[in-house]
């Protein structure tokens, strides 16, 4: 492989070749700020695996995901990269999408492999694959026009992974069916046909084709073992490891292991959140069983706050609120819709119990790690990453950008700076109506929010702040402008702006 960066200076890495960590990135899906203990007091569920990595490493108070749907965030996560600055300008894409990061962007398991690491992805994708077809210009949304016999393309294996086992999409996307490497595992010899019916085993699953075997209650505990296998296969080696471990919970279809079910004396999105940090509990003590959990740097978070799908109504009933103290649900561009847990544990290097409130993106891993091993990113890559190393080191973060950008399921955007959110829409910009909370005060067709007083945003302060609001709105068309919101030369976004009615909007507010 090229080399991709330029070395600082080997003595002045964070890590000498001989002490690199092992990497894991622990992606949950739909999961709120409030669901983990360790972020909610008053969480109606234990969370004892994510509150032990809060003890034994750093917890963000102030964590965002750079969208607040699935497929934009991990592309985020992947590349260091608003997802927008892609084709994909709203929504997610289905198990059938088409490869959204190409084999040109450096991405987390390029950068590492490069660096040395074997690398893994375990559970869910949903970036995009590259799916050889029958007929038509592209994949039918149940696979009905696509030889799922033929190698599959573009997925983790061309973009830095040496391993792949998991899903193209989300639980409930066909093909109902395990991913190694580049192939089906299996044949698909089912057509799903009811989404409310048929085979228990897909149960609330989209139609399409499955695999008979293929049971949902089952395919956290299954990426697990796999998880947990590569840990066992890799430790001993030389080389250090990375894991992108993307779980499926408790994301629709809510679908709890049998172990879990009715735990919680909830609902079974309180029991999914459960199984959830024990899984996270698994992949701890692997680490530990192996001897090499000191020097393992272990990442827990969530692709955007928890969806009405967990039957919101029945947690606030016992007085469980999965979003906390914030206003708004995934999709929305209210802080629930995107304020996530995110915990950081490395033994050797992190400070147990540390606390940072620093404002950090799902998009500043890249960086962090290019910081690690020395190394300066490209203009062309991480556009949108800044390395939180600092804060792990208990130091304050390099000012590198002076906002973060919010994106809702339905494309519109907020900018964050400092103390001050401005919302560029009437209300939620989704779809998604966050019906849980009072209306705003002041309601207008921009909302601007003092987060330092006024953390659950409800009180619009856009009347009285005309400048503030002036200079946020200058800054969010200058990072859409100029391809980029860290410092560095311009860079183009892959389709322009022409036929984004999202960007022409901006212009009118």
């Amino acid at each position: 492989m090229n080399k991709l960066f330029t070395l600082f200076t080997l003595l002045g890495s964070f890590l000498l070749a001989e002490s690199k960590p092992n990497i894991i990135y622990i992606l949950a899906d739909d999961m709120g700020y409030g669901d983990v203990k360790a972020y909610n007091k008053d969480c109606k569920f234990p969370t004892p695996h994510l509150d032990s990595m809060a003890e034994n490493g750093i917890m963000f108070t102030d964590s965002h995901t750079n969208s607040s749907v699935c497929t934009p965030t991990r592309y985020g996560i992947m590349t260091g990269r608003y997802a927008w600055r892609t084709r994909l300008k709203d929504g997610v894409q289905n198990g059938y999408g088409p490869a959204l990061i190409g084999p040109e962007r450096l991405t987390l398991a390029s950068l590492l492999k490069d660096q040395g690491y074997n690398t893994a992805c375990i559970g869910k994708w949903h970036i995009g694959m590259n799916w050889k077809i029958t007929s038509g210009a592209s994949p039918k949304a149940k696979g009905e026009n696509v030889d799922h016999k033929t190698p599959i393309q573009g997925g983790p294996v061309d973009i830095g992974f040496d391993y792949y086992f998991g899903l193209a999409g989300s639980l409930g996307m066909p093909p109902h069916c395990f991913i190694e490497n580049r192939e089906l595992i299996a044949e698909l010899d089912v057509k799903h046909k009811d989404k409310k019916g048929g085979d228990k085993k897909l149960h609330s699953c989209r139609p399409g084709y499955a695999n008979s075997d293929f049971d949902v209650f089952k395919v956290l505990n299954q990426i697990t073992d796999k998880a947990v296998d590569y840990i066992a296969e890799n430790a001993k080696k030389p080389e250090p490891f990375f894991i992108y471990f993307s779980l499926n919970s408790p994301h629709a279809p809510v679908t709890p292991h049998k172990d879990f079910q009715a735990k919680s004396k909830i609902n079974a999105y309180a029991d999914f959140c459960m199984e959830t940090d024990w899984r996270v509990g698994q992949i701890i003590q692997a680490l530990k069983d192996q001897g090499i959990y000191d020097n393992t740097l272990v990442v827990f978070t969530t692709d955007n706050g928890c969806s009405g799908t967990a039957k919101i109504d029945q947690l606030l009933e016992v007085g469980h609120n999965p979003s906390a103290h914030f206003r708004g649900i995934k999709g929305n561009l209210y802080e629930g819709g995107h304020r996530v847990p995110f915990l950081v544990q490395w033994p050797k290097q992190i400070k147990a119990g540390s606390v940072s409130d620093q404002t950090i993106c799902t998009t500043d891993f890249l960086a962090t790690l290019a910081d690690m091993n020395g190394l300066k990113l490209k203009d062309n890559q991480g556009e949108d990453s800044v390395s939180f190393l600092p804060a792990l080191k208990g130091q304050t973060i390099q000012k590198q950008r002076e906002a973060i950008i919010h994106h809702s399921d339905k494309g519109k955007f907020a900018i964050r700076r400092d103390k001050w959110v401005l919302i560029m829409d009437e209300g939620a910009g989704s779809g998604r109506n966050p019906k849980y909370w009072d209306p705003v005060q002041n309601p207008a067709a921009i909302q601007l929010f003092d987060l330092s007083k006024d953390p659950g945003q409800t009180i619009n302060l856009q009347a009285q702040n005309p400048e503030v609001v002036s200079q946020m709105k200058k800054q969010l068309m200058s990072i859409i402008d100029n391809g980029r919101s860290t410092a560095g030369l311009n860079q183009k976004n892959d389709d322009g702006k022409k036929g984004w009615p999202h960007y022409d909007e901006l212009k009118t507010k």
